[in-house]
């Protein structure tokens, strides 16, 4: 490794180690280890009681899903924290500007920043959650662990891209509450979209908005391409795999569209 390699890697270290000990610190890092531990667990436990008649792919799926409910809505408030409250706090007090003395390019240090908050928030939901499911059915998800990765994927989808929404409104107005509160609405918007649009296809028998919906929520489709055979919604959409692969798709491609413009924002634009 060249002395200039070094000489960059060592500043990017600094900046990722301030952001880990800033986002992270006593008692929040033991906090929500706990929650997801404790959330997983108990979520693994009713799932366990639930009918075990669905083998195979369909049985991954059921239970990755069921272990995802509560783990999943302590990583939105952990991450939409860390970016709101973590690097909203660093832009609105002038931290960031210190960042802007090392000798890095601005999009590393955005990168430091987002590894702290997003990064090392997956490695803890994952580090928890895959080997809890091989403690509880490891003879259904290591046959499967491709579905089982699937399902991260698609129920991440979403709320990466509100999470770059976050991001962005942090950095063009340079405070952090605002775009919590707005995070916070985008998430119970799809979930309350999610209903209305179910009831607009069974009554009109149309899978136009269960599609454009899917390329927010690409969980929606990966639903329906396991929903049971004869249920009402079933019927007016089954998603086939290569569909539901595409929505995925679709989804990370619009939430890397947004952190592209923070990205941009951040890099040419910004000033303090």
């Amino acid at each position: 490794m060249s002395s200039k390699t070094k000489a960059k890697g060592r500043p990017f270290l600094e900046i990722f180690a301030s952001a880990l000990s800033e986002d992270y610190r006593f008692p929040i890092l033991e906090l929500f280890a706990f929650l997801f531990t404790l959330g997983t667990f108990a979520t693994a436990s009713l799932s366990s009681n639930m009918s075990t008649s669905a083998t195979g792919e369909l049985a991954a799926y059921n239970l990755t899903s069921s272990m995802l409910g509560l783990p999943i809505l302590i990583f939105i408030i952990l991450i939409f924290k860390n970016i709101a409250y973590g690097l909203g706090n660093d832009v609105e007090k002038g931290i960031i500007q210190t960042f802007f003395s090392y000798p890095l390019r601005r999009r590393s240090i955005l990168s430091a920043k987002l590894l702290s908050a997003i990064g090392f928030s997956l490695l803890l939901l994952f580090s928890i959650q895959i080997p809890a499911l091989y403690i509880f059915a490891p003879g259904i998800i290591a046959p499967h662990i491709g579905t089982v990765i699937l399902t991260y994927v698609a129920s991440l989808g979403t709320y990466l891209q509100i999470a770059g929404v976050i991001l962005l409104i942090t950095l063009v107005l340079k405070k952090g509450g605002l775009a919590l509160v707005i995070g916070i609405v985008l998430v119970f918007g799809v979930s309350i979209a999610l209903s209305l649009v179910e009831f607009v296809a069974s009554a009109t028998n149309s899978a136009v908005g269960l599609q454009i919906l899917s390329v927010f929520s690409p969980n929606v489709a990966m639903g329906l391409y396991y929903q049971p055979v004869g249920s009402s919604i079933a019927q007016v959409w089954t998603p086939s795999f290569i569909e539901v692969m595409t929505f995925v798709g679709a989804s990370y491609v619009v939430a890397l569209f947004f952190f592209i413009l923070g990205y941009v924002y951040f890099s040419r634009r910004m000033s303090l």
